[in-house]
């Protein structure tokens, strides 16, 4: 007999259906699985057959059982496919009716004893039946809580393989895990860590104000016990709250690496990681022999944390290029190529030599000039290209350090950010006009400006609307740029200044006027004048002092 089961895998964060046929017939006894299955799908055999054998169900000892995993080419990974094989093999034999598996989905790995263990991917899994219009799915206990976020769909939490047999012989004898608007609460603005408790550092922590106001990449360099670390562990106290689809983004990719745990619904705070500075490439950036999201995607809407930059592999540190400008990770396999968001903000901290004190005030630096070059320049151009804001921490003096007086609470900062993101957000959501370019050639008055339409057109097809409602100005393009950062004459002069005596590059200069933009927003100014441009150019004056250009 021929049963056929519903299931579904996960391909980078997005799921697909499985279709799960099992066929039971006279033959040589054995349990063949074919459909491209790895080694875990493989070993369901066995955990199948005890399972079924100590839930006090029949194994057909004597039968072929033929398993097929379709689509056929695509590699079939984990454990998932335990539970609908399972029960394709107690329909196969008819010891459960097949009519309530019509619109169910059924993913679970199974333990010997028949207990439904936790998946990953469960989130994933439920937004895709959602969208192919499924009805039911049933999951693993643990994995409920998780999926219930999905509105519209009817999730039943399986414990065990007798469970599953219950809920399908006996139609509404499964409970369901309703639907609950309250487990898409945001972040409130709780954090454990607060900058009022940072002594200091007025420049240092308007620098981060800058960045989290507009999503800017930031390095911070200074000696040791500066207060590095623990300023950039406070920048996501001050950063906007999550957006719902930011949050459901966040916890598809935490749901596929197995990382959310089985009282967390959803990731409604904004990530922040810190991987150690031995840390592989894979690890980082994603993927494996059974590709996997990395840290730059686990930190998606978040901060990644890189401490001791400089000490982080080289390999590792040139492949946060393409993420950076791109805002995703792609992992090529020669079976399938995977592709994971990885939008985030990298905030990096470093010494600016080997022992920690080049160009400290209060101690001498043991270094060789060469030495110190030699380390600074681990840290390639074009990666440093890409990092908006460079800032410099010197120690705290004495008075500083003994003043018992807090500073500026989070959540007066965190006011000041929401509002320039509120600015941004407005911003973005209208379709920019064509801007002339005082430099570009002149058209007739009624004549278009091929460029300048095809950019906006290009944007307005591909910007996100309401799905991204915190879009900030470090993301802009060349459209936007255009239609949001066009100098004044006094602002060019300045720009001009800049340009040749810090020896910016072309991305160099786009992210001087993204971060002169942002500065005009926190000021709640329309136009960016010489002092926002001013003070976007000491945020690069690294690229001068340390690296020479």
């Amino acid at each position: 007999m021929l049963a056929h089961v519903q299931s579904s895998a996960v391909l980078g964060i997005d799921a697909y259906q499985v279709h799960v046929e099992v066929d039971v017939s006279n033959g040589m006894p054995m349990m063949a699985v074919v459909g491209l299955p790895d080694a875990a799908v493989n070993e369901s055999k066995e955990r199948v057959r005890t399972a079924i054998k100590n839930s006090g169900f029949f194994y057909p000892y004597d039968k072929r059982v033929t398993v097929n995993l379709a689509p056929a080419d695509i590699r079939k990974a984990g454990p998932s496919f335990d539970l609908p094989i399972a029960v394709g093999i107690l329909a196969a034999t008819g010891q459960i009716p097949v009519t309530e598996l019509e619109g169910a989905l059924l993913i679970g790995e199974m333990s010997l004893d028949g207990s439904v263990r936790p998946v990953t991917g469960a989130l994933p899994v439920a937004i895709g039946a959602r969208e192919r219009g499924q009805k039911k799915l049933y999951l693993p206990a643990a994995n409920a809580r998780e999926a219930a976020i999905v509105e519209g769909l009817d999730v039943y939490p399986i414990a065990s393989l007798i469970d599953m047999a219950r809920a399908l012989s006996i139609p509404g004898s499964a409970a369901k895990t309703p639907f609950d608007v309250s487990l898409l609460t945001l972040d409130a603005g709780h954090h454990p860590f607060e900058f009022a408790d940072v002594k200091g550092h007025a420049y240092v922590k308007r620098a981060l104000e800058v960045a989290a106001a507009g999503g800017h990449n930031v390095i911070l360099v200074g000696p040791p016990g500066s207060g590095k670390t623990m300023m950039a562990r406070r920048l996501p106290s001050i950063l906007p709250p999550m957006s719902v689809n930011e949050a459901l983004e966040a916890t598809k990719l935490y749901s596929v690496a197995g990382l959310l745990s089985s009282d967390v619904a959803l990731v409604n705070t904004r990530p922040f990681r810190s991987p150690h500075h031995t840390v592989s490439t894979a690890a980082l950036v994603g993927g494996g022999s059974v590709p996997r999201p990395g840290e730059v995607s686990l930190a998606h809407h978040g901060i990644l944390f890189l401490d001791e930059f400089p000490e982080f592999a080289r390999d590792a540190l040139e492949v946060l290029r393409q993420p950076l400008e791109d805002g995703v990770v792609n992992v090529s396999r020669v079976s399938a190529s995977y592709t994971y968001p990885a939008d985030f903000t990298l905030v990096a901290a470093m010494n600016p030599c080997p022992c920690g004190y080049y160009g400290d005030i209060f101690r001498a630096c043991t270094c060789s000039r060469t030495q110190v070059q030699k380390y600074q320049r681990r840290i390639s151009g074009p990666l440093l290209d890409r990092i908006d804001l460079h800032i410099e921490v010197p120690r705290l003096s004495e008075e500083e350090l003994l003043q018992t007086r807090t500073g500026e609470s989070s959540a007066s900062i965190r006011e000041r950010v929401c509002r320039a993101r509120s600015i941004q957000a407005d911003r973005f959501s209208r379709i920019p006009e064509p801007v002339n370019d005082p430099d570009a050639p002149q058209h007739p008055a009624d004549a278009p400006l091929p460029e300048a339409q095809a950019l906006s057109t290009a944007y307005d097809a591909n910007r996100p609307r309401t799905a991204h409602p915190v879009f900030c100005n470090a993301q802009m393009g060349p459209a936007e740029l255009r239609a949001f950062c066009t100098p004044s004459d006094p602002v060019r002069s300045l720009l001009r200044s800049a340009i040749s005596q810090l020896g910016l590059s072309a991305r160099a200069y786009d992210r001087l006027l993204k971060v002169a933009r942002t500065i005009a927003d926190l000021s709640g100014e329309a136009e960016i004048t010489t002092s926002h441009v001013a003070e976007a150019i000491q945020y690069r004056s690294l690229d001068r002092k340390i690296w020479g250009g």
